[in-house]
């Protein structure tokens, strides 16, 4: 298990460190002279030049590259140019945002999709299992911010039941917050969950026809206990993965989602930040999101360990 683990963390580290300079040469190729775009097209030349030169944009590029990364091992990502505060004040202010509501769709998707999944799989090729599949398929086809427009009309302009956009900060007690994040969690979470659905289905349907599930019926085992006690645990590793995946695009691609409900998450902060071309923003923001898909990544190779022994023995 130390083998595998040691294997999987240096795996990470090196992806991490190739990232960092990917993400830094494409932010720094992009056209637009921060210093101008904050001062203003108006700005003499003098004053720009100085800028640059508070700002540290006249130093070599990998000394620059060399200082942000250095920066982020401590935990200094930098001041925003536009904000004038520390990014790391910005990423907690957001985050408290975005990481609920990454967490709240992925429990919501799970909760859904493994029900769902395990219900088509023992019904296959009867009615339930075309209509759970054809429901699935029409959400994996439907964009999530459709899903979030009807899910607006719905239960905040007809209903009334949940706000329609914004957030009451947590601040405000945990139900209201709660409350503003309800719909934009829904409308993430259904179509993870049809695709969760669908890999679930598949993956037990694999499982099934192994000669232990046989056996197992043989002997006299309730098909439902044959179900959740073998066949489940042992199609979970397709399910894992996808399950990752869908936490990094949920924790890194609520963009449209965080538009469509005006919730001050990462994924507007960055679009803004880009807007403004705040480089150090982008960067360190995107640098934190990729760090933390490569930990996920990292979690869920070792989840293969857990929930499978035969990986630790082949390390």
């Amino acid at each position: 298990m130390t083998a595998y683990l040691l294997k999987r963390l240096v795996i990470a580290a090196i992806t991490l460190v190739l990232a960092s300079m990917v993400v830094f040469a494409v932010l720094e190729i992009v056209p637009g002279d921060p210093a101008r775009l904050m001062l203003g097209m108006n700005a003499s030349a003098e004053q720009v030049e100085l800028l640059r030169s508070q700002l540290g944009l006249n130093d070599p590029l990998a000394l620059r590259y060399l200082h942000w990364a250095g920066g982020l091992l401590h935990l200094d990502f930098g001041r925003s140019y536009t904000y004038s505060v520390p990014v790391l004040d910005l990423v907690r202010e957001r985050g408290v945002v975005s990481l609920p509501l990454a967490l709240i769709a992925l429990a919501l998707s799970t909760v859904i999709a493994i029900p769902v999944g395990l219900y088509s799989a023992s019904r296959r090729g009867h009615a339930g299992d075309a209509v759970a599949m054809g429901a699935a398929q029409v959400g994996v086809a439907v964009p999530n911010f459709w899903f979030a427009l009807l899910l607006i009309y719905c239960f905040a302009v007809w209903l009334r039941w949940v706000p329609a956009g914004g957030f009451a900060g947590w601040g405000a007690g945990i139900w209201p917050a709660l409350k503003s994040l309800i719909l934009p969690a829904i409308a993430l979470a259904l179509p993870q969950a049809a695709i969760l659905a669908r890999v679930t289905r598949q993956a037990l349907l694999e499982v099934l026809s192994e000669d232990y599930i046989r056996t197992a019926r043989a002997k006299g085992m309730p098909y439902r206990a044959v179900l959740w006690r073998h066949a489940l645990r042992n199609a979970l590793i397709p399910v894992l993965t996808i399950m990752g995946l869908q936490f990094a695009f949920l924790l890194a691609g609520t963009v449209i989602i965080e538009n469509v409900f005006y919730l001050p998450g990462l994924g507007r902060l960055v679009i803004q930040a880009i807007a403004q071309r705040d480089l150090i923003v982008v960067e360190s923001v995107v640098m934190l999101l990729v760090a933390a898909v490569i930990a996920i990544n990292l979690i869920v190779d070792l989840s293969y360990a857990v929930v499978d022994p035969r990986l630790r023995s082949r390390e």
